[in-house]
């Protein structure tokens, strides 16, 4: 059975990435607002109906200022970790939302696709990566962490897609009119992920399996695409890799979509 895969929107102003099988859709995240989330579904063909859930990597609002207008009162199933619904709460955003809590580590299962989520490192209270699993084939989605960890390269091995944040470049940070402080938070251990951090961990884990890696969460003005796609293209070949796709996920349209 075909696993789909599309980035709907991923930067710092919303993310969500839908995954899907024949008969069961979910998205991870929920950073754009109901109604453009709607659309960006319409335009890959797929009706908001056919969502049996959203599942939540962390409480930031650029990942879940659409929720209450998915959930629609409990017709679209809402999955996060106690640590995430604490921080939703901390800011007053889970009032009425009916939570089904997992657990780091523990997979669930939605349908016809199993849900693994493991710990990534951010600056957020629990947050979480994903590994979507239908008949045998993996998607791996982890768009915000600071750091890899020898956690994230062994879940995101054997995946045969990911979606992977390629936040910014070393070098157009360092000269960004930004705020010392904002800096060293996105360098950092629980911030972001830089461009040559993601072309190490995508040439890592681009085993027999991998066809597509996405990259996510592009700054605007820390990184360009170009930059971004050179440098995971460039690592891919230092391996002898020929046989990936490196794809953009896009702040503002839908990311090409994927089955496979």
């Amino acid at each position: 059975m075909a696993l789909r895969l599309c980035v709907l929107g991923s930067s710092s102003a919303g993310n969500c990435t839908y995954v899907g099988s024949e008969t069961t859709g979910l998205l991870v995240d929920a950073g754009l607002s109901g109604r453009e989330t709607v659309r960006r579904l319409g335009e890959i063909g797929v009706a908001v109906e056919s969502i049996r859930a959203i599942c939540l990597t962390h409480e930031h609002t650029d990942h879940t200022s659409g929720l209450g207008a998915l959930h629609k009162g409990g017709r679209v199933e809402l999955y996060a970790n106690s640590g995430t619904i604490e921080g939703l709460q901390a800011r007053g955003a889970s009032e009425a939302l009916a939570w089904k809590v997992f657990s780091n580590g523990s997979p669930f299962q939605v349908g016809d696709l199993t849900i693994e989520p493991f710990s990534v490192p951010h600056d957020a209270y629990d947050p979480v990566g994903f590994i979507i699993g239908c008949e045998g084939r993996r998607v791996g989605v982890v768009t915000d962490m600071g750091m890899v960890t020898g956690l994230i390269r062994e879940r995101l091995r054997h995946c045969v897609a990911v979606v992977v944040e390629a936040n910014h470049d070393e070098r157009l940070l360092k000269d960004a009119d930004r705020p010392w402080r904002l800096k060293q938070r996105i360098a950092g251990r629980q911030g972001h992920l830089s461009n040559a951090n993601a072309a190490e961990l995508i040439a890592e884990i681009a085993g027999e399996t991998l066809a597509v890696a996405y990259l996510a969460h592009l700054s605007q003005d820390c990184n360009r695409p170009d930059i971004a796609l050179k440098a995971v293209e460039t690592a891919l070949q230092q391996r002898g890799i020929s046989r990936v796709s490196v794809r953009l996920a896009p702040p503002d349209r839908v990311s090409e979509l994927w089955v496979g």
